[in-house]
């Protein structure tokens, strides 16, 4: 294995990697050094857990120290807040001695840190698309001066919706020959390729093979289980095994709050992480995770990407992933930097469709363990029902839910000819607004649309029903007059 003292990088870089603990190079930190260190473009084919992030920060660092690259900054892209604000701590790590100015930029938090930050000065920018891009057109980032740019999980992005973000910072870049780009993927898709095709300056192609990286750190275990009995064998597989922490991922956003509460009155303290939490809320919940304050993290794949948790013990798929990449990413985050771990799967009905995939991706078959009876344990919380809270308030918001949903059935049912939005007044009094797009004439000797009036009486509704009807009646008519003479 090659040593990065082995690769001609300045003094203080080495120095600088030496005090982090990083001398011995990963495969992918050698492949990619070999040809950055060239001023080469590179496009990497690289699963997360592998070490591509220390790969691309040496490269940056090495880059900016360059004469030709000298008084240029850094942008770094990334598709997650966890991630931009994982690569910036690794990036203050390793380039500790450096004196560089580092810092992420991304959403769900105020500007005005970061807007200091870019009035003091940044060499290397690390931020999500959309407040990158909003830095942009405000003119506090100026893309020409942008010297090396790096995508990381570029299939994610793509994934996320923001490939034409992206084609339009390239476009806003300097032309490919005055810049050095880098882009890094688990997957190298057609839109990866298309990126690199027509937006780097002849790259070189890395590929490291996935299905070694998955399967041989890893054991993964896979149980069938009906989902009615899913929480049940969770509970199960938590007391048998005991892990001194756990990460579990769901489908759905609201699943992974329910999953978490259930936990809990089980008496397993965790939290749940989706992408609709408060930013503060949700930095607070992975500091606590990554210093061990919590053991059990329920989460979405929001939570896929960017979490590094130092010797994560188990990581449980409570729901088959969609996408298949998602099961590499979501059981890389045990099992990193050389180490083991181990990944278990919960394949229900829902989700069993998404298992041959994983399969074909991994060219691996997840072996199948039987659960007796042994392993599903009683659920405390059995009986008890988890809306979607809201004001903290969950016995008053059901109410007041539930009284809100007769009101609108009784008052539809009663004014349904009118196709109207009801409301109720303070005294229950019902109410009708009536659409916008009613004729002027549905009510007789009247001008004037209904809004926000009381609804009018059963003997005006009989009249327009009788005059809807006797115009049907009409045009009926008068159309078989015409077709049959």
């Amino acid at each position: 294995m090659m040593k990065f003292a082995e690769f001609d990088l300045d003094d203080q870089i080495i120095q600088s990697l030496d005090n982090a603990g990083y001398s011995e190079c990963m495969p992918v930190q050698a492949r990619t050094l070999e040809h950055t260190l060239q001023g080469k473009d590179v496009f990497v084919q690289s699963q997360t857990g592998t070490g591509k992030t220390a790969a691309f920060l040496v490269s940056v660092f090495s880059m900016l120290r360059n004469d030709t690259l000298r008084g240029k900054k850094a942008l770094i892209i990334a598709p997650t807040r966890e991630l931009a604000a994982q690569i910036e701590k690794e990036a203050i790590l390793l380039g500790d001695n450096l004196n560089l100015g580092i810092c992420s930029f991304y959403g769900g938090v105020g500007y005005g840190r970061q807007e200091h930050y870019l009035k003091m000065g940044v060499d290397i920018m690390i931020g999500t698309p959309g407040r990158i891009l909003d830095f942009k057109k405000s003119g506090k980032i100026d893309f020409k001066q942008i010297g090396i740019f790096v995508v990381d999980e570029a299939d994610r992005l793509f994934d996320m919706g923001f490939l034409h973000d992206i084609t339009t910072m390239f476009r806003s870049l300097r032309p490919a020959s005055e810049r050095k780009t880098m882009l890094f993927s688990a997957t190298l898709s057609r839109e990866v390729r298309m990126i690199a095709r027509e937006y780097m300056n002849n790259p070189v192609e890395i590929e490291l093979t996935p299905e070694k990286i998955t399967v041989d750190a890893i054991a993964q275990e896979l149980f069938h289980v009906s989902k009615d009995e899913k929480i049940n064998l969770l509970l199960g597989i938590l007391k048998k095994e005991k892990p001194k922490n756990a990460l579990i991922f769901t489908n759905m956003k609201e699943e992974a709050r329910i999953v978490a509460e259930r936990l809990r009155h089980n008496e397993y303290p965790c939290e749940f992480l989706s992408g609709d939490l408060p930013q503060g809320k949700r930095s607070r919940i992975l500091e606590e995770v990554k210093c061990g304050k919590i053991s059990l993290l329920v989460a979405t794949d929001v939570a896929a990407r960017g979490i590094h948790i130092n010797n994560l013990e188990l990581v449980i798929n409570y729901d088959i992933p969609e996408h298949c990449e998602n099961y590499v990413h979501r059981i890389g985050r045990t099992a990193r930097a050389g180490k083991t771990g181990k990944a278990i799967t919960l394949a229900c009905e829902d989700y069993i469709h998404g298992l041959k995939p994983i399969e074909q991706l991994t060219n691996c078959k997840i072996p199948v363990s039987f659960a007796d009876s042994d392993y599903f344990v009683e659920d405390s919380s059995a009986n008890m029902s988890f809306r979607k809270i809201k004001h903290n308030n969950p016995q008053n918001n059901y109410s007041s839910r539930s009284s809100s949903r007769r009101r609108r059935s009784s008052s539809a049912k009663q004014n349904s000819d009118y196709n109207a939005n009801r409301n109720r007044s303070s005294n229950n009094s019902r109410t009708v607004q009536v659409h916008q797009h009613r004729r002027n004439d549905a009510v007789p000797g009247s001008n004037k649309q209904h809004t926000n009036k009381t609804a009018p009486k059963p003997a005006i509704i009989n009249n327009v029903v009788k005059q809807k009807q006797t115009k049907k009646t009409n045009w009926l008519q008068k159309a078989m007059i015409k077709i049959f003479g």
